[in-house]
C-alpha cells in the first residue's frame, strides 16, 4: 500500500463503523425499493483474538482479499482469468493469501462445515495477512485465538471444510448479506460496532463527510445534555 492509503486508513480508525454507514447511507444510491445496507457487514462476531465485542480488541482496516467457496458436488466456476482468479495447480488455497489484506471468505448459505480452521489462521498469519472475515463457519477456536490471527465470523462449527465446501474463486465480487464486496473495498472491522466494507471508489468521499456528520452529532448531543428536545436539536444543528 502506498503511504496516502496508509494514512488514509490510519484516519478511518479514529472513526467507529457507525460513523462509517452514516456517511455510506448518504453517498450511496440503491435502487429503489431496497433498503441502504450502507456496508454493514450483518451478523459478524470477533472470535479472534478473543471471543465478543470488547474494547480490549483493535480496530482492524484493511482491503479486501477475497476467496469464494462452492458446494463440493458443484463444478468450480469459470473465471476470466484462472491464474488470478482461480486456483492453479501446485498451492492449496490459503497458499494465495495476500498479505496486508483483511482475507474475505464467501461461504454457501446453510452449510455446517467450517471454511477456515487453525491450519489455515496460522498459514494466513505468515503470509501477513491482518484480518479474516467469514462469511460462514469456522472452527478450531483455540489454535486460531493462538495464532492471533483477527477472524469475524458468523458461527462456529466441528466439521471441516471438505464435508461441504470446496474453493471456487478468488479476487471475485461476493456477496456477503446483501452488500457486495470486491477485491480492493476496504473492510473496516470495529469490535464494538460490527463490520463494514467500504467501496474503494468512495473511501476519499466518506473520509470528507464522517468529521461532518460526527461535528454535527456533538452539537446535537450537547444541546440535548444542556435541556434541548432532540427535534429541536436537529433542526438547529442537522440542517
Amino acid at each position: 500500500m502506498s503511504t496516502t492509503i496508509e494514512q488514509k486508513l490510519n484516519t478511518l480508525r479514529e472513526y467507529s463503523a457507525c460513523d462509517v454507514s452514516d456517511a455510506l447511507v448518504k453517498l450511496q444510491k440503491v435502487p429503489e425499493g431496497t433498503t441502504a445496507r450502507a456496508g454493514y457487514l450483518a451478523d459478524l462476531v470477533p472470535f479472534s483474538p478473543s471471543i465478543g465485542r470488547t474494547r480490549d480488541l483493535p480496530k482492524i482496516v484493511a482491503p479486501a482479499s477475497t476467496f469464494k467457496f462452492v458446494p463440493k458436488n458443484d463444478p468450480v466456476p469459470e473465471t476470466a482469468n484462472p491464474e488470478t482468479n482461480g486456483f492453479p495447480p501446485g498451492k492449496y488455497w490459503v497458499d494465495w493469501a495476500e498479505p496486508g489484506t483483511i482475507a474475505v471468505l464467501d461461504q454457501p448459505a446453510g452449510q455446517h462445515c467450517a471454511v477456515l480452521g487453525g491450519i489455515m489462521a496460522v498459514r494466513m498469519k505468515y503470509l501477513g495477512v491482518n484480518g479474516v472475515v467469514v462469511n460462514g463457519r469456522m472452527r478450531d477456536l483455540e489454535e486460531i485465538q493462538d495464532s492471533r490471527l483477527s477472524v469475524w465470523a458468523r458461527a462456529t462449527t466441528t466439521v471441516g471444510t471438505g464435508a461441504e465446501a470446496k474453493p471456487g474463486a478468488r479476487n471475485v465480487p461476493v456477496d456477503i448479506g446483501g452488500v457486495t464486496v470486491s477485491p480492493g473495498d476496504i473492510i473496516f472491522c470495529d469490535p464494538l460496532e460490527g463490520v463494514v466494507a467500504i467501496p474503494r471508489d468512495l473511501l476519499d468521499q466518506v473520509l470528507e463527510l464522517m468529521p461532518k456528520f460526527v461535528a454535527m452529532d456533538d452539537k446535537v448531543k450537547e444541546a440535548v445534555l444542556q435541556g434541548s428536545s432532540v427535534f429541536d436539536a436537529f433542526k438547529k444543528f442537522r440542517t
